[in-house]
Parts: C-alpha cells; sequence; structure tokens
C-alpha cells in the first residue's frame, strides 16, 4: 500500500522562499488521493509487525515548549488591561479592529470548516467508487481581511501586552547525526558533493528516473545551490538561519518520509550493504564498514517497525530520538542516495498506475510536495481548475506563500517557472553535467 502523507505538506524550500511551508505545514489534513502534504493511498504491507514497543518519549530538541495558550480568561485579562492604556480616542479604533477582525475570522473559520467537509466528501467518494463533481470543491480562495489595520502605536502597545508564542526549536542537522550516534552507533560515511551527486545519478538512472525530473527537483527544492546535508530553512552557501522542518537533502525528504523508506526498503538496503562487502576487490576494511551498517540498518528496521506502517504514526515515531536518527541517513554517502532516489521513484510508479507514464519535472515535483494522492488529484483536468486551498490544511495554505490564491494548474506552472530559474545555478548546472557524464554522453 502506498503511503499517504497528510494533506499539506508545509516544507519550507528555500530555493521557493516558502515551498516548504508545505511540507512542514502543521495540522495536514488528511485526505484522499493526496492532499498536500497528504499523503496518498494506504501503506503498503510491511514485514509482520512485532508488538507495538511502548511510545518513546520525544527527544529533547523536538519537544522544546512554545509558550502557553492563552486561555478565556487570560485574553479577557489582558483586553482589559490594554483598553486602561488606551486614551479614548484609541479605544474606538481598538474597538472598531477587533469588531471587524471578529467578522474576517468568522467567515474564515467557516470557509475552512467548507473545505474540509468537501474534501472528506471527495475520499468518501472515491471509497465508494462513485465520481468526482465540481461541487465536490469549493470553487473560491480564502476570504482576505480588508478591514481597518491598528496603527502602529496601539499594535505596539498590544503585542507588549500579548506578546506572540515562542516558536518551538526544531531539530537541526547536529541533533539528527546525534541521536544517530546515540540511539545507533550510527556515524554516516560523508563525501564529496561531487561524489554524492554522482551516487545520486547512478542510482537514479538505474530505476529510470530522467535527469530533467532529477535536477528539476533539485533546482526547486534546494534553490539549485543545496548540498546533501541542507535542511529546510537554511543557506547552502552561508550555512546560516534555523530549521524551518526537517526536511532534507537534495529531495529535502522529511523525518517521517526516512521511516517510512526504512520501512519498505530497509531490508534490501542491509542486504545490498552485505553484497558490497563480499565484492571481489573489496578492502577489509570497507568490507568491515558495510557490514556494520548493514546490521545498524536492521536495528533501524525494527525500530522504524515497531509503529504501524501509517503516516500519522511514522510522524509521530520521526520526532523521537530514534526516528531523529533514522533521518541522518540521508547524509549516509552509502545509502542516503538509495533512499531519496527510491522516494521519487515511487512517486513516478505512483502516476503511472493512474497512467501518467511521463512525469515533467515540475509534475513529479508537485507530488514530492503535495503528496502522491494528493499530486494526482492536482493534474487531474478538475483538480487543475480548482483553488489550492482544496488540497492544503489550513495551516499549510498559510504559511505558503506560493500556493496561494492560486488554482492547482498555476501552482503547476509558478512550480515550473522557478525550476527554470534554479536551473541555471551552480548545484544544479553541476548535477546536470554529472548526470551526463554518468549516462556516457
Amino acid at each position: 500500500m502506498t503511503m499517504q502523507r497528510p494533506t499539506v505538506k508545509a516544507r519550507h524550500l528555500p530555493g521557493l522562499g516558502i515551498l516548504a511551508a508545505l511540507a512542514v505545514c502543521a495540522g495536514a489534513a488528511a485526505q484522499t488521493p493526496q492532499a498536500v502534504q497528504t499523503k496518498e493511498a494506504a501503506p503498503a504491507k510491511a514485514a509482520p509487525k512485532k508488538p507495538a514497543a511502548k511510545a518513546e518519549k520525544p527527544a529533547p530538541k523536538a519537544e522544546q515548549k512554545t509558550a502557553p495558550k492563552q486561555t478565556a480568561a487570560n485574553a479577557q485579562s489582558a483586553d482589559q488591561l490594554i483598553a486602561e492604556r488606551l486614551t479614548p480616542a484609541q479605544q474606538q479604533t481598538w474597538a472598531e479592529y477587533r469588531t471587524a477582525r471578529s467578522a474576517w475570522e468568522g467567515t474564515y473559520r467557516a470557509y475552512w470548516r467548507k473545505v474540509e467537509a468537501r474534501r472528506a466528501a471527495r475520499k468518501a467518494k472515491r471509497t465508494a467508487g462513485q465520481a468526482v463533481t465540481a461541487d465536490d470543491y469549493v470553487a473560491t480562495h480564502p476570504p482576505k481581511y480588508q478591514g481597518p489595520e491598528l496603527p502602529p502605536d496601539i499594535a505596539k502597545l498590544v503585542a507588549s501586552v500579548r506578546p506572540p508564542p515562542r516558536e518551538r526549536d526544531l531539530p537541526s542537522v547536529a541533533d539528527f547525526l546525534a541521536h544517530a550516534k546515540k540511539q545507533f552507533g550510527f556515524v554516516p560515511k560523508r563525501a564529496s558533493e561531487q561524489a554524492f551527486k554522482r551516487s545520486y545519478a547512478i542510482e537514479a538512472l538505474k530505476v529510470g528516473l530522467s535527469k530533467d525530473q532529477v535536477v528539476r527537483v533539485y533546482a526547486l527544492e534546494t534553490g539549485g545551490l543545496g548540498t546533501y546535508d541542507m535542511i529546510s530553512g537554511t543557506n547552502p552557501v552561508t550555512k546560516q538561519g534555523k530549521p524551518i522542518s526537517s526536511a532534507l537533502g537534495y529531495a529535502q525528504l522529511l523525518h517521517a518520509n526516512s521511516t517510512g523508506e526504512i520501512v519498505k526498503h530497509g531490508e534490501a538496503f542491509a542486504k545490498r550493504l552485505v553484497a558490497m562487502a563480499a565484492a571481489p576487490g573489496t578492502p577489509a576494511a570497507r568490507a568491515a564498514e558495510l557490514k556494520a551498517k548493514a546490521g545498524i540498518l536492521e536495528k533501524m528496521l525494527r525500530a522504524a517497525r515497531s509503529v504501524p506502517n501509517e503516516w500519522k504514526a511514522h510522524m509521530r515515531f520521526a520526532k523521537t530520538a530514534k526516528g531523529l536518527g533514522i533521518h541522518a541517513l540521508n547524509l549516509d554517502a552509502d545509502v542516503g542516495p538509495w533512499m531519496q532516489v527510491l522516494k521519487l521513484k515511487s512517486l513516478k510508479d505512483s502516476a503511472a498506475r493512474h497512467g501518467l507514464a511521463n512525469l515533467s519535472g515540475a509534475e513529479i515535483e508537485l507530488m514530492n510536495l503535495a503528496g502522491p494522492g494528493t499530486g494526482l488529484e492536482m493534474m487531474t483536468p478538475l483538480g487543475r481548475e480548482m483553488p489550492t486551498a482544496n488540497f492544503f490544511s489550513e495551516g499549510g495554505y498559510a504559511r505558503n506563500p506560493v500556493v496561494r490564491d492560486r488554482s492547482a494548474a498555476e501552482l503547476l506552472a509558478t512550480l515550473e517557472a522557478r525550476m527554470e530559474v534554479h536551473l541555471k545555478k551552480t548545484g544544479s548546472i553541476e548535477f546536470a553535467r554529472i548526470f551526463d557524464e554518468v549516462a556516457g554522453k
């Protein structure tokens, strides 16, 4: 069964400015054939499951708290404090603003309730084998606030009384490495960017992915400059910035993607490492390294299979110390290219099963971004016409400027246009050249 991601993937793609807000999009809504950050069909049968182990405690870095939610009583108290500090004229402005915002928020919430209801209806129809029609979508974009804005002096006072919640620090590459070492004794084998790209190209061509598909995904996901250890939210050149999601590497896999790929391919990965160790001419030290890595992969596989083979369970597990450690496999010169290439191949295979044999780079990226099922739905003649809000969770839509106020067809065209820009960057040019060298052109 194919793993289906939640509806909106809120990842922040450096190259897109916010395409990534999709993949990290909290609050992904469960969806039908893929919704953005969507997951698609149910997971394929995993190997026999062992009794589920007790849920592991989230890793320290992943569980940092945000500011406590404001209760109704606290909000009322804050409103009173704000009112006490305002002049009569400012109080009138503040009251008018709150009235306008309240009216808009009611309309906005009603809009998203309708989106979620129709998404659920589409899923039910597909399950029952019924045709989906235009009436099963919301034909308009989310309503925008058009009322009065707060003057700077009042806005500053409100912010001092009601400070925004502290943002949670997300795990970094250093965290993935630390958990990998502590939980599994695993230290990824590093390589140069050229060597990593070469391995990636070799694996991609083996499974039928084209240079255009792979390099275009790389260009969009990383801005055409990405390194294999790049995490979403950071600049691959300056190394500045903070993680805004767990999206990692050339294909920007989320930590839950890594868990899913190990569940599906972990046994094959381990066997391949053992075969490499046994190949004639392999130095003894290298053979020992490969065998040890195969043993570590088996441990990771057992850990990943201790939870149900479904997206939500993988999302929860991925935030634990073991899940974060498994994500470090993307940085390994032996396993990283295999894992990311097979993820892209699964998108291509999913499309082929639905009659789309030749995906463009933008189409495969749409599936990578939104999840296979949702990406495919967005590419149907009917889906293309619909506002992108139909395919995203409210949170994912709000965090992702690139998807807002566009139809699915317009989003696809935007992805294509941004790819064209980032294909001219040095990382993309180098990747394309290496593909040609590997293909013998």
